[in-house]
């Protein structure tokens, strides 16, 4: 399956000064699958090492301090020669900080060994910081992604240009037929092969079923016992959270007498660990937004819009019909591609309720508001309020509809999201 970390796996293994690479994301997203086969065509050869759970490998890492003895032990120990420049190292579900000290020796030695460790918990990056390694994050796929393993290269192409060009896209309905699709499916490798296999909605349900569970166990390893059922309690709120007119995260949704201090560090967790996304309310528009926000008044969303049409019990008549829960799932997409486009989240309301569902702010330092409008709603008029009152360069409204540019806004339809590039406008 085609994947854009292929990109950043090849432009790592070509330069001239490489260092031992951490990739990190979610549980069930293809970390490993995309750095094996990254492995079996460039490489002569691939050796993989499982750290969860394998005190050897942890000792190994603890008592050696010479890259050539560590290198020697992980050979002996598979019985396989590693090669420099030859071979890949990969070594999976890395939570060890002793492992991460051994790395470290490689990229400070500029070590001509060829290592990718992966994790699923993003929180320990805090421990692992240093300039010997080199971070990359991932996700499940996204829609541009999920084109590729259609076989619809060309139309991907297609929206991109139509998105660079300003112009309509010629296969729009195509597009977005496409994209209710990917809504039902969702990004997660595993469920993506099933669906092109023919696999019918039931049987994605039950695949996507088993990834929640995997995420609820991802929850378990929380050190703190008590936020255990609390984490859990919050993921299983956010479909409910999401469906309600106002999308802020309410303690009541979970039951009487929530309160936020007790879930403060679970919520945390879960957000550090990309098991949800979090989108915290400004109400003043000043660069950097992060000094603006309000860390009491924010939205989650599901890390994977798929898990979340299972976690709504949703059919796809009911996509078509409920035009709030299809907002919902919009809304959840567009938060996800940001985020992966290098974005951080806020949305923007007024004390007159006015609201603007994504402002974000690009490395150049614009500020640009994000707004979504369904058929029934294209009249919002959030985003015309929030552009008087605030200078901004750009501005988006998401539909359903083509590409188009009206009174300085720009329309783009809700599957050519992808293209909201970080630096590019």
């Amino acid at each position: 399956m085609e994947r854009k970390i292929n990109d950043f796996f090849h432009k790592w293994k070509n330069e001239v000064v490489r260092k031992p690479m951490i990739l990190y994301g979610g549980k069930q997203i293809g970390k490993t699958f995309s750095t094996l086969e990254f492995g079996k065509k460039e490489y002569k050869n691939v050796v993989y090492f499982n750290a969860d759970n394998n005190k050897e490998l942890v000792e190994l890492f603890t008592k050696e301090r010479s890259t050539e003895k560590i290198i020697l032990n992980l050979s002996l120990s598979i019985g396989e020669t590693i090669l420099k420049e030859d071979t890949l190292i990969i070594i999976d579900n890395v939570n060890s900080l002793e492992i991460v000290k051994g790395l470290k020796l490689f990229g400070s030695e500029h070590s001509k060994y060829h290592i990718i460790a992966i994790t699923s918990r993003k929180e320990n990056l805090n421990e692992f910081k240093g300039e010997e390694l080199v971070f990359k994050g991932m996700t499940a796929l996204d829609y541009e992604e999920y084109l590729w393993a259609k076989g619809e290269h060309n139309l991907a192409e297609l929206i991109k240009e139509s998105y660079t060009k300003r112009k309509t896209c010629p296969f729009h309905k195509l597009a977005l037929d496409y994209f209710l699709e990917f809504l039902q499916t969702g990004g997660m490798p595993e469920v993506v092969l099933a669906e092109i296999e023919g696999k019918g909605p039931y049987e994605l349900d039950a695949i996507k079923q088993k990834i929640i569970d995997i995420y609820k166990k991802e929850i378990a390893l929380s050190e703190n016992l008590i936020d255990i059922p609390r984490g859990i309690e919050v993921m299983d709120s956010i479909p409910e959270q999401l469906n309600k007119t106002n999308k802020k995260f309410q303690y009541g949704v979970m039951g009487a007498g929530k309160r936020a201090k007790e879930y403060e560090t679970c919520i945390n967790n879960l957000v550090n660990n990309q098991i949800v996304y979090r989108s915290y309310k400004i109400k003043e528009v000043q660069s950097p937004l992060s000094s603006n926000r309000d860390k009491d008044s924010f939205k989650l969303y599901a890390p994977d819009t798929g898990m979340l049409y299972t976690m709504l019990h949703l059919n796809y008549k009911r996509l078509q019909t409920d035009e709030s829960i299809k907002e919902a799932l919009y809304e959840n997409h567009i938060a996800k591609s940001l985020v992966e486009n290098g974005y951080s989240l806020y949305y923007y309301q007024s004390d007159g309720k006015a609201e603007v569902n994504f402002v974000v702010q690009n490395r150049m330092g614009q500020i640009i508001p994000i707004e979504i409008t369904v058929k029934t709603n294209s009249k919002a008029k959030s985003l015309a309020v929030f552009m008087k009152k605030y200078t901004t360069p750009q501005a988006f409204r998401i539909t359903e509809n083509n590409f188009a540019t009206k009174k300085g806004i720009r329309y783009i339809p809700v599957y050519a999201t992808f293209c909201i590039d970080n630096t590019k406008f």
